[in-house]
């Protein structure tokens, strides 16, 4: 037996393919989109390691040419949903009791896979099924899903490190217990990393998954489960159960055993879920750990003496790489009077240049949003600043649903500050934009507090440091994430830990060892090699 101490070192992120012009991982991310362009992927439901295939199906197509089938899945129906609660269960007690070295070596051969033999399937996927770019889903499908892994194998090593101070006569530790049942992971569509990390930052410290991802990510996470497959994920670790959010929460919500909810999707279905539990707490066997991130409605706050290109170049890239599908993407700016001109100058021109349309032309910046209830929504949301006396459409306003869904990017100005688009999640390629008189910094920054209920992220622009060590404080519940003189999105796994309270989440940062610690279950030991004889303490004793 290896009685061994391990601790895996700090990694470093993995480095990011640019996929420059005529280079060979140009060409070979290439010869892959023409190759998943050109087929039909069947998608089974995975329970207990094998693969269940259901009557009720949904097609996979992608959000640039909503015709192109990529795959045809399956959908778990009621019976199918207890089997992988079951599956789960059964799972868990030999997953829990195997060693932590072994879990990670699980995890870190996953990112092998990824980085090397499946680099180009996974970006590809994510792409075509999800509208990414190339190197929107390089960052994230690839690099952030490879940096997870390692990170969190690093993260295991410190926390298991860490031990109880023992006097003489006693030996105190810490037992690193995962929960008491299974743990319900619920994915979105807009990165794969999320989804990945959901359900493996449980499992590696010894917790078995239901896994439901969101029906508009389902080749890309088909993909990662059957990479985690490979990587040696024993049967029933994690059970891949595409479905409806209802049938499948219906089940798993109200089952005795569950012990934590791992959540990334919308404020409303997070509300919901906590309602369920905590409408079910007498039922269940422990307390439920709810770990969730729902959203924003992210700022920018611009000081009167900020430059206008660094501040123009932040609000294109963060209101509208991905079309605007981040938590973290910038939705709301507060520009003074002084700057509003040629930062408008600015982001014209940029604008102006920018390309949108399909991922697999790479001079595209801005491709489709990713299914026509979100088209709507967001057309929706511009069609009201065009009617509103308070608001002006600034730059595009126009959208095509003909072949893919397609929203122009879109900037608002409004002269209410608390303008509809100013403080509801929009989830797409618009950001509005408030005016304030330059005097008027300090009571803008309180406006900015109280405008939105969520508490993601947030960028504050200034050359003058008290004005920025002032925002930095009267914003400081107002971001999880805050960015100082940087756009508001770009958290990199191991450096920016991500996270925001308020209506935005639970704040347990992701990327880092707290959001572990929430799926530890720990339990302290103490023993005493002299145990007492004699009830009486000193004072008493004649």
């Amino acid at each position: 037996m290896n009685n061994a101490i391990f601790q895996y070192s700090r990694p470093q992120n993995e480095p990011i393919n640019y996929y420059l012009d005529n280079t060979p991982e140009r060409k070979a991310l290439e010869q892959e989109i023409e190759r998943q362009s050109s087929t039909v992927v069947k998608i089974p439901l995975i329970i207990g390691g094998k693969e269940i295939w259901t009557s009720k199906t949904t097609q996979v197509v992608m959000p640039h040419n909503h015709n192109h089938v990529l795959a045809t899945c399956c959908l778990a129906g009621e019976e199918e949903v207890k089997l992988a609660v079951e599956a789960a269960l059964n799972a868990q007690k030999q997953w829990s009791n195997m060693s932590w070295v072994e879990r990670v070596s699980i995890t870190l051969k996953a990112a092998e896979l990824i980085a090397k033999k499946y680099r180009y399937l996974i970006n590809v996927a994510t792409m075509l099924g999800q509208g990414k770019n190339a190197f929107q889903a390089e960052i994230d499908a690839v690099c952030e899903t490879i940096d997870f892994l390692r990170f969190n194998a690093h993260f295991v090593s410190e926390i298991y490190n860490e031990q109880p101070h023992s006097e003489p006569g006693v030996l105190n530790r810490i037992e690193y217990r995962p929960l008491e049942g299974f743990v319900f992971a619920i994915s979105p569509f807009n990165f794969t990393a999320i989804a990945s990390n959901l359900v493996l930052a449980p499992a590696v410290v010894g917790n078995t998954i239901v896994w439901k991802p969101s029906s508009t990510s389902l080749l890309s996470n088909y993909y990662l489960m059957k990479i985690f497959q490979e990587a040696g994920l024993p049967d029933g670790v994690v059970n891949f159960l595409p479905g409806s959010g209802s049938t499948i929460g219906n089940v798993v919500l109200n089952h005795r055993s569950l012990a934590g909810v791992h959540f990334t999707g919308g404020n409303a279905t997070f509300n919901q879920i906590w309602k369920t539990v905590a409408n079910n707490l007498e039922n269940y066997r422990t307390y439920p750990r709810l770990v969730g991130e729902t959203g924003g409605k992210d700022f920018v706050m611009v000081h009167p003496s900020s430059d206008a290109t660094e501040v123009a170049t932040a609000l294109v890239r963060g209101a509208f790489e991905y079309q605007g599908q981040k938590c973290s993407a910038a939705s709301r700016a507060y520009i003074p009077e002084s700057l509003w001109e040629p930062i408008k100058q600015l982001m014209g021109q940029k604008l102006h240049s920018i390309k949108v349309g399909r991922p697999e032309n790479f001079t595209h910046f801005v491709n489709a949003v990713i299914d026509n209830k979100a088209f709507d929504r967001i057309m929706g949301y511009i069609q009201l600043a065009k009617e509103s006396p308070a608001a002006e459409i600034v730059f595009g306003g126009t959208g095509d649903n003909s072949i893919g869904y397609f929203v122009n990017p879109t900037v608002i100005k409004t002269t209410d500050p608390y303008f509809t688009t100013m403080e509801e999640e929009i989830f797409g390629p618009v950001l509005t934009v408030y005016v304030y008189p330059d005097h008027q910094y300090t009571e803008t920054l309180a406006i900015c507090d109280n405008t939105s209920p969520y508490g993601l992220t947030g960028a504050i622009f200034s050359k003058d440091r008290y004005a920025m060590v002032e925002a930095c404080s009267a914003l400081r519940y107002a971001a999880g994430n805050l960015y100082f003189n940087d756009k508001p999105t770009g958290a990199v796994v191991g450096q920016q830990p991500f996270g925001g309270a308020r209506q935005s989440g639970t704040n347990d940062k992701a990327g880092s060892y707290l959001n572990l610690l929430r799926w530890i279950n720990p339990r302290t030991i103490k023993e005493t090699f002299l145990p007492a004889v004699d009830y009486r303490y000193p004072t008493m004793i004649d």
